[in-house]
């Protein structure tokens, strides 16, 4: 591209670079640019193309600045190809700025090395052609050819690709000579100039120009660049300076009184700051009679690694201070960059931060490995399945290391990045290794992220007895367990500092001493790191004097107090201070601290943790010489409660009667007082047995405890014990699978069984018949078509049978009328009569006198007596007793209709039961439940309770059968238990997985129920104090109370019924005898009656003045007949 001005703007190509970038000028339309020098470097994307850096080559005057600078962020595959470029070539145009220049052909040789690179390269040479741009004004008409002679040095293959550090960038000199004159009116003269440009990597740190020979640099890309230089000049300045610093040199080789150390914090070090500062302190102010002291003078710089200017600018800062070594840590943002300078200007990097991959001459590496000690921790446990979970802020080693390992003894391992995740991530990967049945895990993550972690593995309940966890971090004790503590899981990890070292009991003296405010997380215990920081100042301290003692001349001198100097001018006597800090040997913090040429820890011992419900205890130890060594400690015995005669336990449990109430005046109490029921007499029981002291703990959500299905985390009192915020549990908790789970339960120390609350119904009122029911319908039926039977067969029997009839002759010598004695007796009206008579236990005046009749009627007799007993022994059960018409008796009703609404806790056992339930009755019963709406799950027991009495008898409550009894037994005595128990269960003493308490617990509950203490506790608590009688229904038993007249209306009814009947037989037979009487006497019907009628009152005046007997029936009269007697005859006499 060619412009064209009176002012030429230089051109620059970066020849074999990406097809991407490219350098034009700044100006690119017809105004001029804003400086002479001016250049632009563009991504070449056409018309979308983007503004990479913006600046100029400085010129002689030192108020001129580069520009701004837009650098996008580094991508790997463009460092990659810039590396890759085997040339540079850079054409450089001349102005003239007058009509007299003349063109001239100008011999550029171009200079490509390598730092660090062998110079005996095969050397080749390239010629090439530029044809420079035409001009306006007074250019020469011919254009002048330009030669370039390019020199490559390629190096053997000992250069690596991909190598970003300061060590390996390329440099390219261009070396120009320019001849003719040049314009005076410019004020230059005819002497060559000299300018240099620095094309390096970081961009994110510019200088300004100065009045030197050697001018500053502009940073463009990584590993370039470019120097434009006539004559090397040295000022008079310069000179002074050089003798100064020679002079300097030779009369002060003493050791400085005070050396300067830097210091680079990252975020979330405070402690790690304070344990620096007090570090520094304590060697300070230290007396050491044997040599003359030097003190330590700190430059700290705060950091924010995800900046890389501001990590490029911090280190900056601090080589220029003159620090003769780096204290810092970083992450794996800042790694790269603070490693690659230190090793280009040769200062010492002492970090406790995670050890780097790659070998680095100048960095110590506080941190041990803990590979070695993890491999022998697997091959103890003999884990060939397990997960590892990593995140890439430590690098991948041990990753690396484990799957080597794992492809040496066929592990099946998998390895999961949770860098990017959240709490729902975490949540949704540890469900998913769940279901896999993934019980091992080995965690390798930072302190923040691991805490992290283990919050919501604690969530999801997987904390529990089954699960192992292995923290592959040095810092076991720094890590927040205490939910662990109970849960019974095993957590295994390893601790670098040993706090029972005499020298570290001697630093938490003086730490704990510290102001929390001056000293920020001075708090707690220091961790590892801090730990690290700590014997990290020792080191340097103990290096100082070593090269004091040698007499070795540490002193800064020249441009090493500029690390963007180019090239790059590192500390002569770096290489002295990385040797002696390697040679270093302590006993600190850590143990013992030694390095090896690459500066990495060795002969160091790491402590082996497992945690036990009181807390970590140490198994063992590990160390390069002999591995790993377990430790035979005896554990605790698990009756043992040592452990806590001198604290209070805290008891969990949950506000429900008759278990746990408050007592009426229960202001005037304080703590465990306030309380009174059946679970506040057990635990005190218990603690008696047991001999601790305890503290009762409602529980705050009032629920006894349940998983949610989405957050898998538990609720209510096993929630309590699961994340460790009690120890013991006494309450109605019923022992499930899914609670055995994760608690642990006693012995039970009460069984019962989900029953069926209703509201009790209105008691009946007797029926009108309810005599009646003492047999039931079928039978009275059957009476009758008995009592029919025997009527007829008895009829006909005597009928057949010889015996029962009887004739008789009148006797010789008299003359009467025959006899009106029936020949037979038992017609079919006498026999019906006769059955009756015996029936109703009153007997007839005739009897049968053969013997197949007096069978029949020994057999009806004795049906009779039997029948008459039984009604009358349970008239009077029925008579006294009122009953209540129950509309469900059993879990089938209540699964058959759907007119009474039904359900249970919301959360509990009960619940559970159902849904987990493969019963047809249960499963049908949870579907309908689950489905309901509005939702017949209740919060609480009582809201059960109360919703049952208000529903009128359409709501069923489904619980616990104890609870169901002693709701029956308060007022308003409105409730009632019907059926049976739907299972069979049990409440037990719950304690946390793994508890020291839980045998002695046990034992304790075996004991009550062995001394018959709880059957007492229950009697006392639920019908001693019952409201309601033992009946249930409040008043004294109704079997000792009067029989009112309801009970027996029925009895008189029939008796009314009876008379009636007769009344009206009578009056038809009155009727009837009156008509046969007028056809007869051949009166009218009236006077018939009349005639009837007058008999009937009178019962002696008959028509015509006679005296009339009325007839009797015959079939009435029982008796043998009169032999001597006619018989009985309707008579007449005159009245008188």
């Amino acid at each position: 591209m060619n412009e064209r001005d009176t002012r030429i703007t230089q051109k620059f190509v970066l020849c074999q670079l990406p097809p991407q970038w490219e350098v034009l000028p700044v100006h690119r339309g017809p105004k001029p640019p804003s400086h002479p020098n001016s250049i632009a470097v563009y991504t070449n994307n056409g018309p979308n193309s983007s503004l990479i850096y913006k600046g100029y080559i400085c010129p002689s005057h030192p108020t001129q600045v580069p520009m701004t600078s837009v650098m996008p962020p580094t991508e790997k595959s463009i460092r990659e190809q810039l590396f890759e470029s085997r040339y540079l070539q850079l054409v450089e145009k001349v102005r003239a700025k007058d009509s007299e220049a003349q063109a001239q052909a100008r011999n550029l040789t171009v200079l490509s090395s390598q730092s660090n690179s062998t110079r005996a390269a095969e050397a080749q040479t390239r010629s090439l052609s530029v044809q420079p741009s035409q001009v306006n004004g007074n250019r020469a008409a011919e254009t002048p050819t330009r030669t370039i002679l390019v020199q490559t040095n390629q190096q053997s293959n000992n250069r690596k690709a991909d190598s970003t550090t300061c060590s390996t960038t390329r440099q390219i000199v261009v070396k120009a000579e320019a001849s003719g004159t040049q314009n005076q009116e410019d004020g230059s003269s005819n002497k060559p100039r000299t300018h240099r440009c620095s094309l390096t990597a970081t961009n994110e740190r510019e200088r300004h120009c100065r009045r030197s020979n050697i001018r500053p640099s502009i940073h463009l890309r990584e590993g370039i660049e470019v120097y434009n230089r006539d004559k090397m000049r040295i000022s008079a300045v310069d000179w002074f300076l050089l003798i100064f610093s020679g002079f300097w040199a030779l009369t002060m080789g003493a050791f400085p009184s005070s050396v300067q150390i830097g210091g680079l914090f990252i975020r979330n070090t405070d402690q790690e700051y304070t344990a620096f500062r007090l570090a520094i302190f304590l060697h300070n102010t230290s007396p050491n009679a044997s040599e003359a002291p030097f003190n330590l003078v700190p430059h700290v710089d705060n950091i924010e690694t995800a900046n890389s200017f501001a990590v490029t600018n911090a280190f900056c800062s601090q080589y220029s201070r003159g620090v003769f070594a780096i204290f810092g840590l970083y992450d794996k943002r800042s790694v790269h960059t603070l490693t690659s300078f230190c090793s280009a200007l040769h200062i010492s990097l002492i970090t406790p931060s995670f050890p780097t991959e790659g070998e680095s001459q100048f960095t110590l590496q506080m941190r041990p490995s803990i590979r070695g000690a993890l491999l022998s921790l697997l091959d103890h446990y003999d884990w060939n399945k397990f997960v590892f979970l990593y995140d890439t802020d430590r690098g991948y080693s041990i990753l690396q290391a484990i799957m080597e390992k794992a492809g040496q003894n066929n592990w099946q391992v998998s390895a999961i990045c949770v860098e990017n995740f959240n709490d729902a991530n975490y949540r949704r990967l540890l469900e998913d290794l769940d279901r896999r049945q993934e019980k091992k895990f080995v965690i390798d993550l930072e302190a923040e992220r691991l805490q992290n972690m283990l919050e919501q593995i604690v969530s999801v309940g997987k904390h529990v007895k089954g699960y192992h966890y292995i923290m592959a971090n040095l810092g076991f004790k720094d890590i927040n367990l205490e939910r662990f503590m109970h849960g019974g899981a095993n957590v295994t990890g390893f601790q670098l500092v040993d706090f029972s070292n005499p020298m570290v009991i001697k630093l938490m003296q003086r730490w704990n001493k510290l102001d929390q405010r001056e000293y920020p997380g001075s708090d707690g215990p220091p961790k590892y790191t801090s730990a690290l920081t700590y014997d990290g100042v020792m080191v340097m301290a103990e290096a100082f004097r070593h090269l004091r003692r040698q007499k070795v001349d540490i002193s800064r001198r020249g441009n090493a107090g500029d690390c963007l100097a180019n090239p790059a001018a590192p500390w002569n006597q770096g290489i002295d201070m990385e040797r002696t800090l390697k040679q270093v040997r302590l006993q600190g913090l850590t143990g013992n601290v030694q390095f090896d040429h690459y500066g990495r820890r060795v002969n160091y011992t790491m402590d082996v943790f497992e945690l036990k419900n009181n807390g970590p205890r140490r198994i063992g130890y590990w160390n390069d010489a002999d591995k790993l060594v377990l430790i035979q400690d005896s554990p605790l015995l698990p009756n043992d409660t040592s452990g806590i005669e001198n604290r209070t336990v805290v008891v969990t449990t949950i506000m429900e009667g008759p278990y746990v109430m408050l007592k009426k005046n229960w202001e005037m109490y304080e703590g465990n007082d306030q309380y009174e029921g059946y679970c506040v007499d057990l635990a005190s029981e218990i603690a008696k047995h047991i001999g601790i002291k305890y503290k009762i703990s409602i529980v705050p959500d009032g629920k006894y405890g349940a998983r949610d299905p989405e957050t898998k985390i538990w609720n209510g009192m096993v929630g309590e014990l699961v994340y460790g915020k009690a120890e013991i549990a006494v309450a109605p908790l019923t022992i499930t699978l899914v609670r055995e789970e994760v608690i642990d339960f006693s012995k039970p120390f009460m069984s019962l069984g989900i029953s069926i609350m209703i509201k009790k119904p209105q008691k009946s009122k007797p029926g009108v018949f309810s005599f009646l029911d003492p047999l039931a319908y079928e039978i009275w039926m059957c009476i009758v078509f008995a009592y029919i039977g025997v009527s007829v067969v008895l009829f006909l029997v005597s009928r057949f049978s010889p015996y029962e009839w009887h004739t008789e002759e009148p006797e010789e010598g008299t003359d009467g009328p025959p006899s009106d004695q029936p020949p037979n007796e038992f017609g079919i009206f006498n026999s019906l009569w006769f059955s009756l008579g015996a029936f109703m236990q009153q007997g007839c005046d005739i009897s049968p006198r053969s013997l197949s009749g007096r069978i029949v009627g020994g057999v009806w007799w004795f049906f009779t007596l039997i029948i008459i007993s039984s009604y009358t022994a349970n008239l009077a059960a029925f008579l006294t007793v009122e009953r209540m018409v129950s509309p469900i008796e059993s879990a089938e009703d209540l699964a058959k209709q759907t007119d009474i609404a039904y359900g249970t806790l919301d959360s509990g056992s009960t619940k559970e039961f159902f849904r987990r339930s493969k019963i047809a009755v249960y499963e049908k019963m949870w579907g309908y439940m689950k489905s309901a709406e509005p939702t017949v799950f209740t919060k609480t027991t009582a809201e059960g309770v109360a919703r049952v009495r208000k529903s009128k008898g359409k709501y069923a409550f489904l619980l616990e059968s104890t609870m169901n009894e002693y709701t029956e037994q308060r007022k308003p005595c409105d409730t009632m238990k019907v059926g049976g128990n739907l299972d069979s269960k049990g409440y037990g003493v719950a304690t946390p997985k793994g508890s020291q308490l839980r045998s002695a617990v046990n034992l304790a509950v075996l004991k009550l129920n062995e001394q018959g203490l709880l059957d007492k506790l229950k009697n006392k608590w639920w019908y001693d104090k019952g409201e309601c009688g033992s009946g249930g229904g409040g008043e004294k038993d109704k079997s000792s109370q009067a029989l009112s007249l309801s009970n027996v209306a029925g009895v008189f009814y029939i008796l009314v019924g009876g008379l009636g009947l007769a009344m009206l037989v009578a009056l038809i037979e009155f009727c009837y005898k009156s008509r046969n009487e007028a056809k007869r006497m051949k009166l009218t019907f009236t006077e018939a009656m009349r005639n009837k009628a007058r008999l009937s009152i009178t019962g002696s005046v008959g028509e015509n003045g006679r005296v009339l007997t009325p007839d009797c029936p015959k079939a009435v009269h029982a008796g043998p007949p009169l032999r001597q007697s006619s018989g009985l005859a309707l008579v007449s006499s005159e009245l008188p």
